[in-house]
């Protein structure tokens, strides 16, 4: 039976000369479920108008790309992160935290000294708003073991972030570049197999093996 978590939420989020402060709480958690319940506290004490703050200011960021792919990064990151709060108030609610016993990765304290030294030396508000995408992005990566983009996400040259036989690969893994770096190190993706070195599934579905077929046509995986 999950019982209800009681975790109170107090005020407003951390303010920037408190992110310092905050992310040594939060490299002071050992398990999963302590860092959600940790991440909660801070994530549901923003507001709805936060959150659009977090999209107007990655649409600033990528205004000079293209229309088109601009168009896809904006919908397919800005629901990520809009998703993942609602998640966050979810589990909050159901206890969810609760039952979360196992141990944190073990990059997790480094991650988020990276969190205080990128949150420590803009605009006070600029700040703020970042620590919530890394708040954010902390959670699905630390506690719920996911990577810090999205599942489909598109990157240049139309290689997407995928998840095969529940592992997640990412394109940009090992080879990033103009993205997001601070994240890969922490991300629990694995870098895309390079052409030719995608293993069939084993004991699969006749679905699961056309799925893994038309992926070694559509992306040129052959095998020999």
């Amino acid at each position: 039976m999950i019982h209800r978590d009681e975790t109170v939420i107090h005020g407003p989020p951390a303010a920037p000369f408190q992110v310092q402060r905050e992310c040594e709480q939060l490299s002071s958690m050992k398990t999963r479920g302590e860092l959600g319940r940790a991440i909660a506290r801070l994530v549901l004490a923003y507001s709805p108008r936060d959150l659009q703050q977090m999209k107007w200011n990655f649409s600033k960021k990528i205004r000079d790309i293209g229309p088109a792919y601009r168009k896809t990064l904006e919908e397919t990151i800005t629901g990520y992160l809009h998703g993942t709060y609602q998640n966050v108030r979810l589990m909050n609610q159901q206890g969810v935290f609760l039952t979360m016993s196992e141990s944190l990765p073990d990059n997790s304290q480094a991650y988020w000294k990276m969190v205080a030294l990128h949150c420590a030396a803009g605009d006070p508000e600029e700040d703020r708003i970042r620590f919530l995408k890394y708040l954010l992005c902390g959670f699905c990566m630390l506690v719920q073991g996911i990577p810090g983009h999205p599942v489909g996400m598109p990157f240049p040259g139309g290689d997407k972030v995928e998840c095969i036989e529940g592992v997640y690969y990412c394109p940009v893994r090992t080879k990033a570049n103009d993205v997001d770096a601070a994240l890969c190190p922490f991300c629990p993706a694995l870098q895309t197999p390079e052409p030719g070195y995608l293993r069939p599934p084993v004991n699969a579905s006749e679905h699961r093996r056309q799925e893994f077929l038309r992926n070694c046509f559509d992306r040129h995986h052959f095998n020999g």
